[in-house]
């Protein structure tokens, strides 16, 4: 039988921790890793959710997206609880307050609807699509994903927006910040630059533990057929 040399060897064996080094912590971690270590005042389990359900969307023939925005509606008005991911780099870029329907609540949302006219904020997995400049100024024009939760999003002109009332200083006075007619509004100082991060296909996941939109929603539990999903426009 041949037989290597001893140095030979011994050299085969060194290559490849030689060429292995320091593998980057990224091809270690999954993504729902990375992105609870950089958002560590989120809830991981709305990450996860929010995960799940783009995965599923383009699982349905939805175009992956790049960013993804998650909105926790579980958590008060007074704390920033929109967070606005870099999937590809894994980075934190926005992490803010966002107002919710003034018929949804005070400074807790507790009331979602898909109606028109109700004023109230709507739950779910959205794509963006283009933007305008409309009422609100600069805003970024949502497809709402689920039938029956936030398909209306569109008719109802839910956007993203800047607004004067979300506002820190705002919630100090008032004990909450200004309610919107049920658009996910921002401040006005980060808008243009949120929504320029967000529009052309990003997605956006609006997260409340409802019961009904939990146990419902086929884009957390990705079992219904793929013709029957949402499709972009």
């Amino acid at each position: 039988m041949f037989r290597l040399p001893r140095y030979a060897a011994f050299i085969a064996a060194l290559v490849p921790a030689f060429f292995c080094i320091a593998p980057s912590h990224a091809a270690d971690a999954t993504l729902l890793d990375a992105l609870t270590r950089l958002a560590p005042q989120a809830n991981p389990r709305v990450i996860g959710l929010a995960l799940k359900a783009t995965d599923c969307a383009t699982a349905s023939g939805l175009p992956a997206s790049d960013r993804l925005a998650v909105i926790d509606y579980s958590r008060p008005s007074t704390e920033p609880r929109l967070w606005v991911f870099d999937l590809t780099r894994r980075k934190l870029l926005f992490h803010e307050l966002v107002a919710h329907g003034r018929n949804s609540g005070d400074n807790m949302a507790t009331k979602f609807s898909n109606q028109p006219d109700s004023l109230e904020s709507s739950l779910g997995l959205f794509r963006t699509l283009d933007t305008y400049d409309g009422h609100n100024g600069y805003s970024l024009r949502m497809n709402g994903l689920e039938p029956g939760v936030n398909d209306r999003a569109l008719d109802r002109a839910l956007v993203i927006h800047g607004a004067g009332y979300v506002d820190p200083k705002t919630a100090s006075r008032h004990g909450r910040i200004g309610r919107s007619w049920g658009c996910p509004a921002v401040r006005s100082a980060v808008a243009h630059r949120l929504i320029d991060t967000l529009k052309g296909g990003q997605y956006v996941f609006s997260y409340y533990p409802d019961r009904q939109w939990l146990g419902g929603s086929r884009y957390l539990k990705c079992s219904a057929p793929q013709t029957q999903m949402a499709k972009a426009p």
